[in-house]
C-alpha cells in the first residue's frame, strides 16, 4: 500500500530550466568564459552542481575551480528565483494527498532549496527534504531514497517518486522503486502523467479511494 510521495523539484515542481541557465552563466560570465549551449543547459538542469560546473567549465581548463566554487558560494539566488515557475496544479495536489499520504523530496539542488522552499511557502508540505549537501552520493546515487525510506520506516514498494530526468530513472531503478515520469513521455517510467492531478487517477493512489 503507498503510503509516501517523493518529489524531485527541479522539472516537476517547478519549470526551473531558465533559472538553471541564468545561475550558470552567471558563473561562466564572472570567468569570461561564453554561455552554455544547449546540451550543457539540459545537462545543469538534471545534475547536482558539483557535476554541472565540472561539466561546464571543463573547456576552459586555465580557469582556478577553487576560486569558481568560492564565488558560487558567494553568489545570492534570490534574483535566480524570478526564473521559476511553480506547477500550476502544485498547491491542490499537494493539499489533497497530504491527509493520506508523507510527501518528501530528493533533489539534486544544494544550499538554494531552503531559498525554494521559503520563498515559495512549500515549507509546511514536506516532511523531510534531502539535497546533495544531506548525502555524500547525490543523485542517480540510491542514498537519498534511502535515508528517506529509514526516515519514515517504510518499504520500497511503500513509496513513489515523481521525477522528470534519466536522473531520476536510475535514482529509482537503484532502490527498485516506481517512477512517475513528470511531463516526460519519452521517459522510461512505471507511469506517465503531464500535471500533478493526474496523478490521482494512477492505479496507487486511485485503489479504494474517493479524491
Amino acid at each position: 500500500m503507498l503510503k509516501l510521495v517523493i518529489f524531485d523539484c527541479d522539472g516537476v515542481m517547478f519549470d526551473s530550466k531558465e533559472t538553471n541557465r541564468a545561475y550558470y552563466n552567471q558563473l561562466l560570465s564572472r570567468f569570461n568564459c561564453p554561455p552554455m549551449d544547449e546540451d550543457e543547459a539540459i545537462y545543469v538542469h538534471i545534475h547536482n552542481v558539483f557535476d554541472s560546473m565540472s561539466h561546464i567549465f571543463r573547456n576552459h581548463g586555465h580557469i582556478d575551480m577553487n576560486a569558481v566554487h568560492r564565488y558560487r558560494e558567494t553568489l545570492d539566488y534570490t534574483p535566480f528565483l524570478n526564473h521559476m515557475i511553480m506547477a500550476p496544479d502544485l498547491m491542490e495536489f499537494l493539499q489533497v494527498i497530504s491527509p493520506r499520504y508523507h510527501r518528501a523530496i530528493s533533489t539534486n539542488r544544494t544550499n538554494t532549496m531552503d531559498m525554494v522552499l521559503d520563498i515559495f511557502k512549500l515549507r509546511p508540505w514536506f516532511e523531510m527534504v534531502v539535497t546533495a549537501q544531506t548525502v555524500s552520493r547525490p543523485k542517480p546515487a540510491p542514498d537519498g531514497l534511502y535515508l528517506i525510506l529509514d526516515h519514515f520506516d517504510l518499504q520500497v514498494d511503500e513509496a513513489i517518486y515523481i521525477g522528470d530526468s534519466s536522473v531520476d530513472r536510475d535514482h529509482c531503478a537503484a532502490v527498485g522503486m516506481e517512477l512517475i515520469a513528470f511531463n516526460n513521455p519519452n521517459l522510461e517510467a512505471n507511469h506517465h502523467v503531464d500535471c500533478f492531478m493526474d496523478i490521482l487517477k494512477l492505479d496507487p493512489f486511485s485503489a479504494g479511494q474517493k479524491w
